[in-house]
């Protein structure tokens, strides 16, 4: 799915957090949004997932205004599990979605083998660790097939282990299925593993974007690259 930004403001009261002229994140590509805090990255995320409304602007999805709110899905920084075992949270979307209870597990079961999660399908979430909730929140987000995954900082609390297992189950994912991946992170060598695009904001805007490699590695513009460097933005 392609996502296209036009003209997009975002005000709180009378405090404006994002003033976006324009943007757009590529269909199948792997993007990360990158920045400053208080750069605007979660507020757009939360637009295009259509959590937020913006104030001014619109957000077209594959070239249409309408949302899709079938084909999206969003992973948070810390997962919200219903209080169910696990396989039963993986398989709730496709639930609501009125699938067979044996198409549900054609779905689910793959993810669970994917992640590592075959051995804990039966148990509740108030058992499982932080990384195999994340896990959870994310084999419950692929089980519909989205075409667009939004995730915002999905591994900044789990461990490294876990960290190197959903990399890879995402860069799996998007070489086999027909998504697109935007990723909320502070982790810059996470965006250089995982990325293949990037976008850079800076007090609500997009200052820059293009390849991963060519942002992170050699930017153009002068604000990226005192971030790269690990300068103070000030």
């Amino acid at each position: 799915m392609q996502v296209t930004l036009k003209a997009l403001r975002k005000r709180f009261g009378e405090k404006t957090v994002l003033d976006i002229r324009s943007g757009e994140i590529e269909h199948g590509s792997r993007t990360a949004i990158i920045g400053p805090n208080g750069a605007g990255k979660s507020t757009l995320l939360n637009i295009i997932a259509g959590i937020l409304p913006a104030t001014e602007g619109e957000v077209c999805y594959d070239g249409k205004a309408d949302f899709p709110q079938r084909d999206i899905s969003l992973v948070f920084q810390t997962p919200y599990l219903i209080s169910s075992t696990v396989e039963k949270n993986v398989g709730y979307p496709l639930k609501v979605r009125g699938f067979s209870k044996e198409q549900t597990e054609e779905r689910i079961a793959p993810l669970l083998e994917e992640l590592g999660l075959v051995k804990l399908r039966k148990q509740r979430p108030w058992k499982l660790s932080g990384g195999e909730r994340q896990k959870v929140a994310l084999a419950r987000a692929l089980s519909f097939r989205p075409k667009l995954l939004l995730l915002d900082e999905p591994t900044a609390n789990i461990d490294p282990h876990t960290t190197a297992e959903i990399e890879r189950m995402l860069l799996s994912i998007s070489e086999r299925e027909d998504i697109t991946i935007v990723t909320v992170t502070h982790n810059l060598a996470q965006a250089k593993r995982m990325c293949d695009r990037a976008i850079m904001m800076y007090a609500g805007d997009i200052i820059d974007s293009g390849s991963s490699t060519k942002l992170l590695k050699d930017p153009g513009n002068d604000v990226t690259r005192k971030f790269v460097e690990g300068e103070l933005l000030l």
